[in-house]
């Protein structure tokens, strides 16, 4: 029995980072809307509406372009690869969120 690994998904990788992009929009839009004071919460309310939309596209996407995915190959022997793509989605919604403060 040969297990084959292919670590290099890279639909998996670009899904992860846009699910984790959602995903950190969604949070720092909540904390940003309740929090904030004028501009700052109406730019909440839009990082919270971008990560809602994000999200329902990603989920969308996927359930169409990977019916079915192999947990070894694609979870558990690609670990350092999905961090790699989570840190790179979390740090990208960071910037944004940042951003988007600024200019406020």
């Amino acid at each position: 029995m040969s297990v084959v690994f292919t670590p290099w998904n890279w639909t998996v990788f670009g899904f992860v980072i846009l699910a984790l992009l959602a995903l950190s929009l969604f949070v720092l839009g909540i904390l940003t809307a309740y929090f904030g004071s004028g501009k700052s919460r109406a730019v909440g309310v839009v990082l919270l509406v971008l990560g809602i939309v994000v999200g329902a596209l990603v989920v969308l996407v996927t359930h169409y372009a990977m019916p079915s995915i192999n947990l070894l190959n694609n979870v558990i022997l690609g670990t350092i690869f999905y961090v790699v793509a989570a840190v790179i989605g979390a740090v990208l919604g960071l910037l944004i969120f940042l951003g988007a403060i600024m200019k406020t």
